[in-house]
């Protein structure tokens, strides 16, 4: 079916609201043509589909479960969340069980829910020290050439890896592959000088910034500093109200600017779900509200999904929707290389989009240029 949606606020490729029809044509969006199904959206924001490039699981499932129904399922959460290109992210496991995990990504068949876009792969190539809710007993060295092996598992669908620039085997590692993949710093050690000349050599992103990493000092800067001063390097933010106070989402648009901040929501197997037990990485995780730790306390991803993190940046945060859209749909789109088919409102783009009320409630969602039926 194709369709006319007419009076909305749309979200516009210079990263503004203005008030136009939008067309629906054949799965993308389209010039006016021929007869459309006519859909008033007065009074409504009309932005392009979200793109989830970290996150590991929802609705009672993980990505690392490594089967093609549990991708699917959770495929099938996101897009009625207005999230309709997802990345999602493996844990520290053995070379064996990631191997699985590649192969069923590749596998899936992508027919409907959220597209499988890519996968991040976090873990192992980490450091102990700050290991978050990663297991230790997995974490090893950079090797690259395992890194390969499971790259031509998922069929090339590997578009981010973890990295500590600070352990053994770091830098040929990143010499080897910064030109294959997206290097991301992450749970590491590395003070100011360290994290720098990672960026330097061609680390160009940072996983969950603040998390996992050494704070901010003014004598000790940290890599937080080291990365807003490289014009090169994007930052992931969960903003989901427990991971970062919000001073510090405001700060860190301050330092980097909207064009490098890119909003994930880590979101765990809980997200969606009841408070309880859950699990992540094989470890036990307690779900109380939005909160979702391990059972010594230490923050074990989030239980919040993308677009309710874009509505705590914009109403809990401060954070302009402008802004907050850019760094939810434009710029993980572009950080992975996707944004050629996703993340605008665009003629000849793949007709995702989510149409949201004043209070940025989800009213329609659009994937595939098919409108989903919200449950």
């Amino acid at each position: 079916m194709n369709y006319k949606l007419t009076g909305g606020m749309v979200y516009d490729p210079d990263f503004k609201f203005r008030i136009h029809d939008v067309f629906i044509g054949d799965g993308v969006f389209s010039e006016e043509r021929g007869e459309y199904t006519g859909i008033d959206v007065s009074g409504h924001y009309l932005i392009p589909g979200l793109t989830d490039i970290h996150f590991h699981g929802c609705k009672g499932h993980d990505f690392c479960e490594g089967s093609v129904e549990v991708i699917q399922a959770m495929a099938d959460y996101e897009e009625s969340r207005g999230v309709t290109a997802i990345c999602p992210a493996t844990m520290t496991y053995p070379e064996e069980k990631l191997t699985g995990i590649m192969r069923a990504a590749r596998e899936f068949p992508n027919e409907s829910g959220a597209a499988l876009v890519g996968i991040n792969m976090e873990g192992p190539f980490i450091s102990f020290e700050k290991k978050g809710a990663q297991n230790p007993d997995y974490i090893e060295e950079p090797d690259a050439d395992m890194f390969e092996r499971l790259q031509e598992a998922s069929g090339g669908l590997i578009k981010l890896v973890a990295l500590a620039p600070e352990v053994n085997g770091a830098e040929e590692f990143i010499k080897r592959e910064k030109d294959k993949v997206v290097i991301s710093f992450a749970h590491s050690a590395a003070d100011y000088d360290i994290a720098s000349r990672g960026f330097e050599m061609g680390i160009h992103h940072v996983t969950h910034l603040f998390n996992a990493m050494n704070p901010l000092n003014h004598r000790a800067p940290g890599p937080v500093f080291a990365a807003s001063e490289n014009e090169l390097v994007e930052a992931e933010m969960i903003v989901d109200g427990i991971h970062i106070h919000p001073s510090a989402v405001r700060g860190a648009f301050k330092l980097f600017g909207e064009d490098r901040i890119i909003l994930i929501s880590d979101s765990m197997e809980a997200t969606g779900m009841e408070d309880g037990e859950y699990e992540l990485g094989g470890q036990k995780v307690i779900k109380t509200g939005n909160r979702a730790v391990l059972k010594d306390g230490t923050i074990a991803g989030s239980a919040t999904d993308l677009m309710g993190c874009l509505r705590n940046a914009v109403l809990q945060m401060g954070i302009p929707l402008e802004a907050a859209v850019k760094c939810a749909a434009v710029n993980p789109a572009k950080s992975i290389g996707i944004y050629d088919r996703y993340g605008s409102i665009e003629s000849g783009k793949t007709a995702n989009l989510v149409v949201l009320n004043r209070d940025l409630d989800i009213k329609r969602v659009f994937n595939r240029g098919k409108e989903i039926i919200l449950r």
